[in-house]
């Protein structure tokens, strides 16, 4: 899959449940304004889709595209659901999937109406400090709720304290 190059646009339905073999892809929501949303990065070792749609049949609420070139294995619903019946083991590993996911974003929902600004970031840095230099600013700024400047100012505060 190509940089910048759609997986799935709002609207379409969700066909797939895709894992990240190699590359970078983001889910998000557009607004009124024009202005992305991110609610997710996926990359190496991570699944990505719009599970609403995926298991409903619905038209997706999500757009998802590639930042980087990116490979993906792909399972369809069909796939999905015979492979969850006939091995016991992958729908434990895909409920253990879902479970952790929900906590992630349950993490991440509290985190947006609690923490501060640097707060966010930091946490992401924290929990993922390989992918932030893969992913740009603005990209960054999205995902945390924030402006690509407010970005800026903390990474230079940040900076500014290691240096002291």
């Amino acid at each position: 899959m190509r940089k910048r190059q759609y997986l799935l646009q709002q609207g379409a339905i969700c066909t797939h449940l895709s894992f990240v073999a190699k590359g970078l892809l983001r889910s998000f929501t557009v607004d009124e304004k024009g202005r992305d949303h991110i609610s997710l990065f996926a990359w190496e070792g991570w699944w990505i889709s719009d599970f609403n749609s995926f298991l409903f049949q619905e038209e997706a609420q999500l757009n998802i595209d590639a930042i980087e070139e990116t490979q993906l294995v792909m399972i369809s619903r069909a796939d999905y659901e015979a492979l969850t019946l006939k091995v016991p083991i992958m729908d434990r590993y895909f409920r253990l999937l879902y479970q952790n996911s929900l906590a992630t974003k349950d993490r991440r929902l509290i985190s947006s109406h609690t923490h501060t600004a640097e707060e966010k970031y930091l946490q992401l840095a924290h929990s993922y400090p390989h992918i932030l230099q893969r992913i740009p600013q603005h990209l960054i700024a999205s995902y945390l709720g924030l402006a690509p400047e407010t970005i800026s100012r903390i990474r230079k505060s940040l900076a500014l304290r290691q240096a002291d």
